[in-house]
């Protein structure tokens, strides 16, 4: 496919004027007065088949370029509908290789398998083979790859504005809609448009949603292209025709431009009768006239023209058709002269989708067949990217055809990651092709040539990472009812895939009794067969939090034995550590994770990809004993590897818990990035599990920056979506609530959080850390016997040997004592600080800090007190804390401190000693901008405006916007809406 510049997929033909459509071209005005402006518009015109959504477009395209800016556009369509990205590939492949050196060599490998401009600027080639076929390596989530292709969109934006038209949407694959879905929620920091148009009728319930949603922003419109009128319709015939014939075409089309114009086309008598399909008789009719006039070798270039692709080159066309390119070109000049087809370039297009529909419908069906079997078959002689020779293979490859199989396995390996529902149906086009005798033991040698089993199994798998969690469960049960019930290894395969599927759509019974069944069937429950069923029922238990469980498991299971694979031994010693950890048995708990990280630094990539649950218990193994730092890398290496091997399904899991560590040791601003992507990778694959726990720690992470509002939305988000119930997960999202509310001051309803969530499985660290921050809210409020409850309840959590961990005790006591003995509280709150500070804990460390200097300040010690204070707000400072920073100025100023401004505000002039970034920022805030407003407004990103904003709390003692609104109101009266 070849992008175009301008919209001229479906122009009418010269002399048929535009008439009516007022409302639409108003609100097109309006929305490109906005993207000139620096606004992002989303765009949808819904209309029937014909009824003028191309033709409008054009009219879009036209008045973006009177404004100066650039136009793309790009149509789906109808006989390649599962082409990944097709329409997007379509609108910007010709215009990528002049920004492949602005966008960066990373989102440049990201965009590469799908965009074949960027992949010839791959230049070393170590990167991807040509789009369509399988690359090296493709460790790409899709919502990487949407927030690359976000990205290239402001690039390609950044001069003058983009308008970025896409046709014909409803036969779009899944992949471009989400992507689609993404840019509304997400949308380009730049002066973007996107216009989309599709039929209603043939939406997918995705693209109505997504529409719908883009209606809730002021960008957002939805515009319904309407029938024209009588009074139209003659307008457009124009006065040479009758007023009877007028009449009779309005009455035969319905007032359908399209309609209209082909009925218009011909004299002869409007054939009555009820519509077929999608076109009405009289204009099936009309078109079949319009193509039967044509001359043999013209309707043989269209008909084959229409079996080679929406937009197609002379060449194919000659080949599908077998006739000499000197005979093909002769007949496309025909085509051309009767608007048939219309050329582009160095290709073609026909006028419109329902003209080559009905070129299609009018070749023999089985002269289509052989014509895609001539082109597949001249594809692969040219040497085409698999995906490109899929689609006719998929028409005209017969049974037992190996070649065709092989070709369709690789076209969905190529795109199993960035558009998973395409890779699934070729995968599931290939197994139809497979003889029904096909061997349905393991898999041959060679990987091009899978057995059936096999393959299902890679199926179940992609259909997971596509966010079809019934189907992939369904196929791996599929795979378990074919295979003999003595070939127990490849069953012990398929059921423990089942029942991870099982757990992603939050049915945990069912899959315990998936697993437990098939060891039933074993004759020696402790083979090496047995070994992955064992391990799954632990990963079960251990969701419960019932580690006793898990632990009496694995007190049956050896370290390792001489018939285990070498992963075996990899993934029990992963296991290990968590429950020895929970029995508080720390010698034993230390013992286990020197092992297992002997075994994890030693073991290939390939190891830990066969034992991701297992390899995810042991990363978080090492967050709840407070070893944030190997934590933190151990998740890095386990998001990589679960990437490599496509097995998506487990990575929001593994980046929540990468955003637990980076969040405790103070890397807020990385955990946010991390957190915001589990959240859309979870949303993608529909898992309720997947989006708990990343909503969770998105929460959380949200709460220490000092963003509490978002912190509550994400913890009740994930509360109500009914997942997690009496389980660890669903209990941790309670938690992220109680903490949000706290946060917000609502202590009566953050308390009444809190009594909820202890009701709960927890693990001791959540434990320890409710009964901490209770007793500092008991201690705040004067509340000394209720705060000491807290301390006490609180002691029953500590784990000896763990400092870190017990470093919440003792700064529970530090609240207490602050009512009552501060110098003793001084000394339990650095104690705590000196726990944290060697484990790496800033955000505890702050907090521990803040309250020494709180302590030192009640008991006189005033120079102490400005120490312990200026090392808290330094460290919140560093850390991206915004709402702790500015409680520490403000104890700062409490006694005294004069807070020095930041960043050479001093020399500025400017209210607080802002500088000019941060006065336009405060100045926006008083307008009354959202962040995202802001950003867009000043051209960077809301992590941007983020900290500009940490530093003018800082700087002006506030911790709210509304307290930036008042500050700047009273030392600056003349500021933009101050007054």
């Amino acid at each position: 496919m070849e992008g175009r510049t301008g919209h001229d997929n479906g122009a009418a033909p010269s002399g048929v004027p535009l008439v009516g459509r007022r409302d639409v071209l108003r609100v097109f005005e309006e929305s490109l007065d906005a993207t000139a402006a620096d606004a992002f518009r989303f765009l949808a015109l819904v209309g029937e088949p014909g009824a003028g959504k191309t033709r409008l477009l054009t009219e879009l395209s036209n008045a973006a370029d009177a404004r100066k800016l650039a136009t793309l556009a790009g149509r789906a369509s109808e006989f390649e509908q599962e082409m990944p990205f097709g329409a997007v590939v379509d609108a910007l492949d010709d215009h990528l290789e002049d920004h492949a050196g602005d966008l960066g060599r990373g989102t440049v490998r990201l965009l590469g398998p799908v965009f074949p401009a960027l992949a010839a600027s791959l230049s070393d080639g170590e990167d991807a083979g040509p789009p369509g076929s399988a690359p090296v390596a493709t460790p790409v989530a899709r919502y990487q790859l949407y927030r690359a292709v976000r990205r290239l969109l402001e690039e390609v934006a950044a001069p003058s504005g983009l308008v970025l038209i896409l046709d014909d949407v409803h036969w779009a694959d899944n992949a471009t809609i989400e992507l689609l879905d993404h840019l509304v929620r997400h949308p380009p920091r730049a002066r973007v448009l996107i216009a989309v148009a599709y039929r209603p009728a043939q939406a997918s319930a995705r693209l109505a949603a997504l529409v719908q949603a883009s209606l809730r922003d002021e960008g957002g419109h939805r515009l319904t292209v309407k029938p024209l009128t009588q009074a139209e319709v003659a307008e457009m015939l124009g006065p040479g025709v009758s007023g009877a014939r007028c009449s009779e075409l309005y009455r035969a089309s319905g007032g359908n431009p399209f309609y209209l114009e082909a009925l218009a086309r011909t004299r002869e008598p409007l054939a009555a009768g009820y519509a077929e399909g999608e076109l009405p008789p009289a204009v099936r009719a009309a078109l079949q006239l319009e193509l039967s006039g044509l001359s043999p070798d013209a309707l043989l270039i269209a008909q084959s023209a229409a079996v080679a692709a929406d937009e197609f080159a002379p060449p194919l066309a000659a080949v599908a058709a077998e006739v000499s390119e000197r005979v093909a070109l002769a007949a496309l000049d025909e085509l051309v002269a009767r608007d048939i087809v219309r050329p582009r370039a160095e290709r073609f297009r026909f006028r419109h989708p329902l003209v080559r529909h009905a070129a299609y419908r009018s070749a023999a069906a089985g002269w289509r067949l052989a014509a895609h079997g001539r082109i597949a078959a001249y594809l692969t002689e040219i040497g085409a990217p698999a995906a490109f020779r899929a689609r006719h293979l998929e028409r005209s490859a017969r049974v037992g055809d190996r070649a065709a199989v092989a070709t369709l396995v690789e076209a969905a390996r190529a795109f199993a990651t960035q558009a998973p529902s395409t890779a699934a149906h070729w995968l599931k086009v290939a197994l139809g092709l497979m003889p029904a005798t096909d061997d349905a033991g393991a898999a041959g040698g060679d990987p091009a040539q899978p057995s059936r089993l096999a393959l299902m199994m890679e199926l179940a798998q992609v259909q997971t990472v596509g966010g079809h969690l019934i189907e992939g469960r369904e196929t791996a049960r599929s795979v378990l009812k074919m295979l003999p019930l003595d070939a127990y290894e490849q069953r012990a395969r398929a059921a423990r895939l089942a029942a991870l599927m099982e757990r992603q759509l939050d049915r945990p019974n069912e899959a315990r009794t998936l697993l437990l069944d098939e060891l039933r069937r074993m004759p020696d429950p402790r083979s090496p067969a047995a070994v992955p069923l064992r391990m799954r029922l632990i990963a079960e238990r251990m969701m419960r939090i019932d580690f006793r469980a898990a632990q009496a498991v694995l007190d049956l299971m050896p370290d390792s034995s001489e018939d285990w694979e070498p992963s075996l031994e990899l993934a029990v010693a992963a296991f290990r550590p968590m429950p020895a950890l929970a029995a508080g048995r720390i010698e034993d708990t230390l013992r286990y994770l020197a092992a297992a990280d002997r075994l994890v630094d030693a073991a290939p990539d390939e190891h830990l990809a066969e034992w991701m649950d297992a390899i995810a218990w042991l990363c978080w193994a090492e967050t709840f004993m407070g070893r944030f730092r190997p934590a933190a890398r151990r998740f890095e290496r386990a998001v990589d590897v679960a990437r490599a091997t496509g097995q998506l399904y487990v990575v929001p899991t593994l980046m929540a818990g990468l955003t637990r560590a980076y969040g405790m040791l103070g890397r807020l601003e990385e955990a946010a990035v991390v957190a915001e992507e589990a959240v859309e990778e979870a949303r993608l694959l529909h898992s309720g599990q997947q989006l708990v726990f990343a909503l969770t720690q998105q929460s959380l992470v949200a709460g220490w920056s000092g963003d509490e509002e978002s912190a509550l939305r994400h913890a009740e988000e994930a509360i109500e979506s009914g997942a997690g119930v009496g389980e660890w997960w669903g209990s941790m999202a309670r938690y992220a609530r109680a903490m949000a509310l706290i946060g917000l001051g609502r202590l009566e309803e953050g308390a009444e959080a809190v009594d909820a969530t202890v009701k709960g499985p927890l693990d001791q660290r959540t434990h320890l850390s409710l009964s901490e921050v209770m007793a500092g809210v008991e201690a705040g409020r004067g509340r000394a016997a209720a705060a000491q409850k807290w301390v006490e309840r609180g002691e029953h959590y500590i784990i000896p040997g763990l400092e870190a961990h017990n470093g919440l005790a003792q700064l529970a006591r530090a609240h207490v004592l602050q009512l009552t003995d501060a110098a003793a509280a001084a000394r339990e709150a650095l104690a705590a600080a000196e726990m944290f500070e060697e484990a790496g804990h800033r955000i505890d460390a702050g907090r521990a800090r803040m309250r020494a200097g709180q302590a030192h300040a009640g008991s006189g010690e005033r120079a102490a007190a400005r120490e312990q204070l200026r090392l808290a707000a330094e460290i919140f400072a560093g850390c991206g804390a915004r709402s702790l920073h500015a409680q520490a100025v403000r104890e700062q100023r409490r006694i005294g401190v004069r807070v020095p401004a930041r960043g050479g505000g001093r020399e500025t002039g400017l209210p607080g000693g802002l500088s000019k970034r941060e006065y336009e920022v405060a100045s926006l805030v008083v307008e009354g901008c959202t962040n995202s407003q802001i950003a867009e407004r000043l051209f960077v990103s809301i992590r941007t405006v983020e900290t500009h904003l940490s530093h003018i709390f800082a700087k002006f003692g506030v911790n709210s916007r509304v307290g930036v609104v008042n500050a700047l109101s009273r030392q600056d009266p003349d500021a933009p809406g101050a007054g």
